[in-house]
C-alpha cells in the first residue's frame, strides 16, 4: 500500500513539478530546459496585463471571501438551532452546492443574471430622468463577486457548522441564565470560539475564488481575472512566462490552504 501511495502522489504532482521546473528555463521554449534563469518571473511581474488581471483576481477574491464568511457564519449559526426535516433539507442544499460541477454553476449563474438584467434594466430606464443616461446592469466585477460569493458560501457554512457542533451547549445556556441577550452571547462567547473556523473558511473561500476559471469565464463580461488571462495565453502557446505565473499562483494557493488547515487544527484543540 505504501508503494501504491507513492505512485499515486508521483502521478499527481509530477506535472506540477515539471511546470515549476520549466518556469526557470532561460530559453523561450516551454518544453526544453535551456539553462537556469528567473527572467520569466520578472517579465510576468512587469507585465501590465498580468498585474491588472492579478489585481482583479485579488479584489474579487477578497470581497467575495469576506461576504461569504459573514453570510456563511450567520447561516451556520442560524441552522444550528434547526432540527428535524427542515435541518435535513438545508443540509442537502448546502452539500449539493458543493458537489455541483463548476460549469453547471457558471451556466446557471449566467442565465439567472441575464434574466435579472433583462427585467431590471427597463425599469431603471423608465424611472431615470429623461435628461440623463440611466445606469445599465451588465456582466462585470459585480457579477463576478456575486457568483464567487454564492459558490464559496457553502464552504464557510460547512466549516463553521463543524466547529459549532463541537461546542458545549452549556456555555450558551449559562450565558442566557446570566440574562445575556442572544446577540451578546454570540458576540462574547460563540464568535470567539468559532473564530478559527471563520478565518479558515475565509482563506479557503479566497483560494477557491482566486483560482476559479470556469465560473468567472461565464460571468466576467469584459473583466479579466488571472485564470482567464492564463487560459487566453495558453491558447496562443505555452511559454515559460505562463509556467512562472502558474507556479506563483500554485505556491500562493498552497500557502493559503496550509494556513487554513493549521488554523482549523489549532481551533480543534481543547481550550484550557
Amino acid at each position: 500500500m505504501r508503494i501504491y501511495a507513492v505512485f499515486v502522489y508521483v502521478f499527481l504532482y509530477t506535472p506540477i513539478a515539471i511546470i515549476a521546473l520549466f518556469s526557470f528555463s532561460a530559453g523561450r521554449s516551454a518544453s526544453q530546459f535551456e539553462g537556469f534563469s528567473v527572467q520569466w518571473y520578472g517579465r510576468a511581474l512587469n507585465n501590465p496585463f498580468v498585474m491588472d488581471a492579478l489585481g482583479n483576481s485579488l479584489l474579487v477574491a477578497f470581497i467575495s471571501a469576506t461576504l461569504a464568511s459573514i453570510l456563511g457564519t450567520l447561516a451556520a449559526v442560524g441552522l444550528q438551532g434547526v432540527r428535524g426535516p427542515v435541518r435535513a433539507f438545508f443540509d442537502a442544499l448546502i452539500y449539493i452546492a458543493v458537489m455541483i460541477p463548476g460549469i453547471v454553476i457558471g451556466i446557471a449563474t449566467l442565465i439567472a443574471l441575464v434574466t435579472v438584467f433583462d427585467v431590471v434594466n427597463p425599469w431603471l430606464a423608465r424611472m431615470w430622468p429623461d435628461d440623463t443616461t440611466p445606469p445599465s446592469l451588465s456582466m462585470g466585477m459585480g457579477s463576478l463577486i456575486a457568483a464567487h460569493t454564492m459558490f464559496t458560501l457553502a464552504l464557510v457554512v460547512i466549516i463553521v457548522r463543524a466547529r459549532l457542533s463541537g461546542l458545549e451547549g452549556a456555555l450558551s445556556e449559562a450565558s442566557a441564565d446570566l440574562y445575556a441577550t442572544p446577540f451578546a452571547t454570540f458576540r462574547q462567547i460563540t464568535l470567539p470560539l468559532i473564530a478559527p473556523a471563520v478565518l479558515a473558511g475565509f482563506l479557503l473561500s479566497f483560494t477557491f475564488s482566486f483560482d476559479d476559471f470556469i465560473i468567472a469565464f461565464f460571468v466576467a463580461g469584459s473583466e479579466t481575472t488571472l485564470p482567464i488571462y492564463i487560459f487566453s495565453s495558453i491558447r496562443r502557446g505555452i511559454t515559460p512566462e505562463v509556467n512562472a505565473i502558474g507556479t506563483m499562483v500554485m505556491i500562493a494557493s498552497l500557502v493559503l490552504l496550509i494556513i487554513a488547515q493549521l488554523i482549523l487544527r489549532r481551533g480543534d484543540k481543547p481550550r484550557r
